[in-house]
């Protein structure tokens, strides 16, 4: 099995969470091997997810002073309608 950078994205998610197959990820790791954009890609993608999560740590912290209470209302709004 050879993984091309254009299939990259669709193991990705799996192998992130350790779903592929043995075979599927030798494959995935040896793309890795040669290819420094996915490798670069790869790292990003890592990190977006980590900033996601940490985004979401704290839910039930107050919210900054230094937030317009306008926005605020505008969140909680469009939450509500399930936006």
């Amino acid at each position: 099995m050879v993984i091309y950078c254009r299939e990259f994205v669709e193991f990705l998610s799996d192998y992130l969470d350790r779903a592929l197959s043995p075979e599927q990820k030798a494959a995935f790791d040896a793309h890795l091997a040669v290819c420094p954009p996915c490798v670069a890609y790869l790292k990003t993608y890592q990190q977006t997810v980590q900033l996601g999560k940490n985004a979401f740590k704290s839910l039930d912290e107050p919210v900054p002073v230094e937030v317009p209470e306008e926005l605020v209302r505008a969140i909680l709004s469009a939450r509500d309608k399930g936006c």
